[in-house]
C-alpha cells in the first residue's frame, strides 16, 4: 500500500500531465479560431481527438481510480489539507463524468466540435443555415448520448445545465427566468409607451481598425490585466480562454462602423481574463486552476462590461480613452451624453450587442430552443423558424437573415448547449456581488470615476478570483456575498437604473 506522500506525488504527476494536455488543446483551439488556414480544420480535429483520447485514458484508468479512492478516504479522515482535498474532490468528480463514456465517443465528439466550428464560420458568413443544420442535429444527438451514459435515466438537458453551473437545472432556470421576465417585460413596455430614446449620435461613424485595437489594449490596461500574461488576437466571435494564471487568451472582433462594440467586447472579455490571471498561482498546473463555472465566469465578464463599464461613474474615464485614440471625434461629447448613448435600451437582433435590459430576453430565447432540441420537439431544421417567431414575440423584431439570427453565436458549434443560461445568471450574480462589495465599504463609484479599479479588483480577488475551482459556484457566491444567491439584487438593479435613465 503506497503512503499518503507517495500518493500525493502520483497526484501531482497526474495533474501535470493533465495540464500539459490542457495547454496543448487550448493553444490548438485558439489558433484554430484566430490564425489557422481553412484547410487545417481536418488535421486540427484529429490532433484534438488524440489529445482527448489520452486525457480519457489518464482519467479513467484503474490506476487513477484507485489513487483517487485512497486519497478520498484520506481526505475523509482529515489527513489532507483543504487544497489537497479539493484537488481530489474535483478530479474524482471529473473522472466520474468520464469513466462511463467510451474514449472513442469522447474523441468523436472532439472531432465533431472542430468540424462544426469550421462549418459554422463559413455558414454565418454566407447566411447558410442548411449547411450547419446537420452538425447541430449530430451535436444534440451526441450530447444526449453522453449525458445518458453519465447519468442514466436523468434528463439530458438538466445534466448539461448542471455541467456548466453545478446545482442548476430546468426547474432552477425556469424560476429564475420567470423572475427576470416579470421585471424586464414591464420595463420594456413602459419605455415603449414613453416613446423617448437617448441619442447615439455621439458614438456613430467610422473608426479605424488599428486604432480600435490600440483602444482595446488601453481598456484592458484600465481594467488591470497584465499584458505580459495575455495574448490578444482577432476572430469571428469574441472569446477568452486560459491555461494558467500566467497566460490568458482574448480574441475580439472589430467593426469599423461600431467602435462601441469592441469597447464592450474588451471590457467583457477582459473580465474573464482578469479572473483567470488572478487565480492563486499555486493552483497553476493543477485541476484547481481556472474559473469554477460558466455562471461565475460570466459574472466577472459582465461585471466589468456593465456594472463598471456602463456605469455613469465610469463614463468620464471611457470618454477620456476615446478622446486619446480618436482626437477631435469626441471633443463636444459630455460624459452624460456618452453614458446615455451606451445605455440606450431597445430591442436588437444581436445578443452580443444587446443592452443590459433586453439582454436576458436573448438568453431566454436560446434556452427555450435548446430545451426543444433535447426534448425532441424540434430538430435543427426547425430552429430558424422558432428563432424568428420568438424574436418577433419577445423583442418585436423581424429577423432579416440567419446570419443575424440563429447563426450569430458560435456556442452550438462548440458543443456548448446549456451554456447560454449562465450569461443571464452571471449578470444576476454580479448584481449581488456589487451590493456585497458596497456593503463591505468599497467605494465602487469612486474607483470607477478615478479609473483606478484597484479596490474593486482587490475585493473580487479575495472573494472570488483566487479560489479557482476549489469552491463550488453556489457556495462561492454565498461566501462572497454573505447570503445565498438571490435574483432580487439583479431585478432591483435593472429597475432602478433604467427607471432613472428613462424617467419611468
Amino acid at each position: 500500500m503506497p503512503t499518503i506522500a507517495q500518493d500525493l506525488k502520483a497526484l501531482d504527476a497526474l495533474q501535470a500531465h493533465l495540464f500539459a494536455h490542457r495547454h496543448a488543446t487550448t493553444s490548438i483551439m485558439f489558433a484554430g479560431e484566430t490564425t489557422d488556414p481553412t484547410e487545417a480544420a481536418g488535421p486540427r480535429a484529429e490532433a484534438l481527438a488524440t489529445l482527448e483520447e489520452e486525457v480519457h485514458d489518464l482519467m479513467c484508468s484503474d490506476e487513477t481510480g484507485k489513487l483517487l479512492a485512497r486519497l478520498g478516504a484520506a481526505a475523509a479522515e482529515g489527513e489532507l489539507d483543504e487544497v489537497r482535498a479539493a484537488q481530489v474532490r474535483v478530479l474524482g468528480r471529473e473522472r466520474e463524468e468520464r469513466v462511463c463514456v467510451p474514449a472513442a465517443t469522447q474523441a468523436d465528439f472532439a472531432r465533431l466540435c472542430c468540424e462544426a466550428q469550421s462549418v459554422w464560420t463559413r455558414a454565418k458568413r454566407e447566411n447558410d443555415w442548411a449547411s450547419f443544420s446537420p452538425y447541430l442535429d449530430r451535436m444534440v444527438a451526441t450530447m444526449r448520448e453522453i449525458a445518458e451514459l453519465r447519468r442514466p435515466g436523468q434528463d439530458a438537458y438538466d445534466t448539461l445545465l448542471d455541467d456548466f453551473e453545478r446545482g442548476t437545472s430546468r426547474a432552477f432556470y425556469d424560476a429564475f427566468f420567470s423572475q427576470v421576465k416579470d421585471c424586464v417585460v414591464p420595463l420594456v413596455s413602459a419605455m415603449r409607451e414613453r416613446g423617448w430614446q437617448p441619442s447615439r449620435a455621439c458614438i456613430e461613424g467610422t473608426f479605424d481598425h488599428d486604432t480600435q485595437m490600440a483602444l482595446a489594449r488601453d481598456l484592458l490596461d484600465i481594467e488591470g490585466l497584465r499584458a505580459s500574461a495575455l495574448t490578444l488576437a482577432e476572430t469571428e466571435h469574441p472569446f477568452t480562454d486560459s491555461v494558467c494564471s500566467a497566460h490568458a487568451y482574448i480574441a475580439t472582433h472589430v467593426y469599423e462602423n461600431d467602435v462601441i462594440s469592441n469597447v464592450y467586447s474588451m471590457l467583457h472579455e477582459g473580465g474573464h481574463a482578469m479572473y483567470e490571471q488572478n487565480i492563486d498561482p499555486a493552483y497553476d498546473r493543477t485541476i484547481l486552476n481556472g474559473g469554477v463555472s460558466s455562471g461565475v465566469h460570466e459574472s466577472q465578464s459582465r461585471f466589468f462590461e456593465n456594472y463598471v463599464g456602463r456605469s455613469e461613474a465610469f463614463a468620464p474615464v471611457l470618454l477620456g480613452a476615446l478622446r486619446r485614440r480618436f482626437p477631435g471625434r469626441f471633443d463636444g461629447v459630455s460624459a452624460r451624453e456618452l453614458y446615455l448613448a451606451v445605455n440606450r435600451a431597445e430591442p436588437g437582433l444581436v445578443r452580443t450587442e444587446a443592452d443590459e435590459l433586453t439582454y436576458p430576453l436573448h438568453i431566454i430565447i436560446r434556452y427555450e430552443i435548446e430545451q426543444m432540441l433535447f426534448d425532441g420537439t424540434a430538430t435543427a431544421q426547425d430552429v430558424p423558424a422558432l428563432w424568428n417567431e420568438r424574436y418577433a414575440s419577445y423583442l418585436g423584431l423581424e429577423v432579416p437573415s440567419d446570419t443575424l439570427g440563429c447563426l450569430q453565436d458560435v456556442h452550438w458549434s462548440c458543443g456548448d448547449l446549456g451554456y447560454f443560461p449562465t450569461y443571464a445568471l452571471g449578470g444576476a450574480y454580479g448584481a449581488q456581488l456589487l451590493d456585497a462589495m458596497r456593503a463591505d465599504g468599497v467605494d465602487f463609484d469612486g474607483a470607477c470615476e478615478s479609473g483606478d479599479l484597484a479596490p474593486i479588483r482587490a475585493w473580487l480577488r479575495e472573494r472570488v478570483w483566487r479560489h479557482g475551482r476549489a469552491i463550488d459556484p453556489m457556495p462561492l457566491i454565498e461566501s462572497a456575498c454573505g447570503a445565498p444567491f438571490d435574483a432580487s439584487h439583479y431585478t432591483r438593479y435593472l429597475t432602478e437604473k433604467f427607471s432613472g435613465i428613462y424617467d419611468l
